[in-house]
């Protein structure tokens, strides 16, 4: 849900207008708006390297994952965890253009862990793939571009942890 979203349901909700607060969020929010769609941008843009060097980086770090009996052992179990890499991708660049983390809760998270849990997929393994897709993305972003990413790929992160 979006900052302007929220503000209109909470002020409609006490039949009220808007409060100076909630205006001056409204405000950010538009203002923050070009920075939001260029990092989604270069999110989406680069969604292929971002998602191959995320997986690169987490196969040579957990090579058990790419071995035999790992979860990514063999060309068709690789090409799920970069297409579940590709998926927490995506929802950081929609949490990216709602500048809220509600659309990666409401699309992708309830419930995941717990899923992961029953397929036995090793959460630690996930978790490091999101911060090496992270450090990848990051390194195409100058500072305020990287700090916006960081944010959600944390956030998400945090919520697997």
């Amino acid at each position: 849900m979006s900052a302007i979203t929220k503000a209109i349901l909470n002020a409609d909700a006490e039949a009220r207008y808007l409060s100076p607060g909630e205006l001056d969020v409204v405000r950010s929010y538009l203002t923050s708006g070009e920075r939001r769609v260029r990092v989604a941008r270069v999110l989406s843009d680069n969604a292929l390297r971002i998602v191959k060097g995320g997986g690169d980086s987490l196969f040579q770090k957990r090579p058990d994952l790419v071995s035999p009996g790992g979860n990514a052992y063999g060309e068709t179990m690789t090409a799920k965890c970069l297409r579940d890499l590709d998926y927490f991708l995506r929802l950081v660049t929609y949490g990216v253009l709602a500048g809220d983390t509600a659309p990666i809760d409401e699309i992708g998270l309830i419930g995941i862990k717990e899923t992961y849990s029953l397929l036995e997929t090793p959460i630690p393994g996930v978790i490091d793939g999101i911060k090496a897709m992270k450090s990848q993305a990051t390194s195409m972003m100058p500072g305020e571009d990287a700090a916006e990413a960081s944010f959600y790929f944390d956030y998400v992160v945090s919520a697997m942890s």
